[in-house]
């Protein structure tokens, strides 16, 4: 956050009808006259009879005897938590006549869909029950336009990405790991697109917070970051979210203050090296609550304290953002909360189309509520310092174990996060059929039409059995057709074969498919033709799947994480005052 995660507001708590967490004057507005009629209006406008009856529970937020009888019942379905409180915040936000609702929708700011790339990881899969990890790209941004520079955003022109941090809420919703990612370390940056519409050529080295910097505009490009997060990791991200300055400052005002901790005062001067004395004390010594301009002096400042180095200034980061969430949470993740919180951050904030309206961020952030504070860490991405500058290099094979584990669904220390602790057996097949189909042991004559060269396939392993990605690969290879890439999908609980196909492709997906005997063939957002091999494919190439009524195999454990990364851990929790130098 050298303008980082975080950065905020002039528009925050001061700003003519702001949302406070106190009621009153401060807080939610009244309904006007013949509110309830207007709530109906407007509820129906957005969802109408449908959104109502998925929300019958959320009707108590509204009033009346109706309503009053249905907050006695008792909830049927835990699943149906998030929906309920969702549609509570929709309806409540009715009851003020739309208005709340209409000025989150106006605050959202979403970047443009056509600049996300089209090759991508493939989207992680729902298990039996329904559970599905989460990965949240999160951007603080230093740009200097609009009042961010009042906030210490300096002078220049553009924007840069001084902090990110790919967050992966395990699918059991009770883990979340936050893996900071330095801003100088030299990556693989992606073609990306330009405001003015153009893409630039990819590079296969450069400093990583450059991606952010592409175009020179004062949003910056959130979507060439998450390209990059994307390529680097080799993982999905489902969301993106950026802050600015002025976002970050109303944030910490909205929740009262952070509370963190200094092992010395921090004066003007460690703040400004420029300055020509040591100035005034800016941040005492010791514990203590910051919001405002003073949460931004901490989350931005090098000097003065550690090494003076950005490394350690991740590190006092990740322990300001496991503050700022054990504050929401011991406050109570509800509409109370989120209501000021949302009013606070959107003003200055940019997320991607999935989470471009009022409904879908509240509902997002009522889904993060069981998070458990101790099993929400933080990590540094494995790195090292280049003898030839100043930059940074990623450590391998560290950096592709912290990916593998996150694609498996391990946490840091191992524990299966999946939601489904064990693999189900195979599901059966029709009465009659053989219980997994039999491995093509010559290419189909569609399949092999010297054309199949033109066509490219991604490929990754749905499975926990270890190189059926590879296999895939060479059949496919055997056909003629051009295998791009292989590797892990974003989740191992595939038990059919998935073939995916962009615009235009449907008939190379099912010329493709003749190799995978019993595929799914689907349309899909991403570009080309993706190949995800299910425990149809390991059946009958040899991989254990069993057979029908039978225990499936144990799943494989990725490699242990090396002691960088665990023994850098960080808990949400973690008393504030600990290893406070942080470098």
């Amino acid at each position: 956050m050298s303008g980082q995660w975080g950065e905020g507001p002039a528009r925050g708590d001061d700003a003519p009808g702001a949302l406070t967490a106190e009621g009153g004057d401060g807080g939610v507005p009244q309904p006007r006259a013949g509110g309830r009629a207007q709530a109906r209006r407007a509820a129906q406008g957005k969802g109408g009879r449908a959104a109502g009856a998925a929300g019958a529970g959320g009707a108590a937020a509204g009033g009346g005897r109706a309503a009053a009888r249905n907050s006695r019942k008792p909830k049927k379905n835990v699943k149906k938590i998030v929906a309920w409180s969702a549609a509570g915040v929709l309806v409540l936000m009715a009851g003020a006549g739309g208005a709340i609702y209409l000025k989150l929708n106006a605050n959202i700011k979403t970047f443009d869909a056509d600049a996300i790339a089209g090759d991508r990881p493939p989207e992680a899969q729902a298990d039996a029950d329904g559970n599905k990890p989460v990965n949240v790209l999160l951007i603080g941004s230093d740009s200097r336009g609009k009042n961010n520079a009042d906030l210490g955003g300096g002078e220049d022109g553009g924007a840069r990405s001084d902090t990110t941090i790919l967050l992966h809420v395990y699918a059991d919703h009770k883990h979340a790991v936050g893996i900071s990612i330095p801003r100088n370390a030299m990556v693989a940056i992606p073609s990306c697109k330009l405001p003015d519409g153009k893409w630039t050529k990819a590079a296969t080295s450069d400093l990583f917070n450059a991606a952010f910097s592409k175009g020179e505009s004062d949003d910056g490009n959130p979507a060439c970051t998450q390209n990059t997060v994307e390529k680097l990791t080799g993982i999905r991200v489902d969301h993106t979210i950026v802050v600015d300055f002025q976002g970050f400052s109303a944030m910490t005002k909205a929740v009262n203050g952070v509370d963190v901790c200094l092992p010395k005062p921090i004066y003007e001067n460690d703040i400004n090296p420029k300055l020509p004395k040591k100035g005034a004390v800016v941040l005492p010594q010791g514990k203590q609550k910051v919001e405002g301009q003073q949460a931004l002096n901490f989350v931005r400042l090098r000097y003065g304290i550690g090494d003076g180095s950005d490394i350690g200034r991740m590190k006092r980061q990740q322990a300001f953002l496991g503050s700022l969430a054990s504050s929401i949470k011991s406050q109570g993740l509800n509409p109370t909360t989120l209501l000021p919180l949302a009013d606070a951050a959107t003003k200055s904030m940019t997320v991607d189309p999935g989470l471009g309206s009022a409904d879908k961020l509240l509902s997002f952030g009522l889904s993060l509520k069981n998070i458990d504070m101790h099993e929400l860490k933080f990590v540094t991405l494995p790195w090292r310092y280049r003898t030839q500058d100043k930059n940074i290099d990623i450590i391998q094979p560290d950096a592709n174990k912290l990916w593998d584990a996150l694609k498996a669904d391990r946490t840091i220390d191992g524990q299966n996060a999946t939601g489904q602790q064990t693999d189900a057996p195979a599901a059966p097949t029709d009465a009659g059929s053989p219980s997994a189909p039999a491995a093509p042991t010559t290419p189909p004559a569609a399949a092999s039409d010297a054309g199949n060269a033109a066509v490219k396939v991604s490929v990754y392993n749905g499975t926990t059995t270890t190189g059926l990605d590879g296999k895939a690969s060479e059949a496919l290879k055997a056909a003629k057709f051009t295998a791009t890439k292989a590797g892990p999908a974003a989740s191992t609980k595939y038990a059919t074969t998935m073939i995916e196909y962009g615009s235009g492709q449907k008939a190379n997906a099912e010329k493709v498919a003749e190799l995978f005997p019993g595929a799914t063939v689907e349309a899909a957002k991403s570009a080309g033709i993706t190949v995800i091999v299910g425990k149809d494919f390991a059946a009958a190439n040899g991989g254990g799947a069993a057979a029908p009524g039978a225990a499936a195999a144990a799943p494989s454990v990725p490699a242990p994480l090396p002691t960088s990364v665990t023994n850098d851990a960080r808990s949400a929790d973690e008393d504030i005052c600990a290893d406070v130098s942080y470098g």
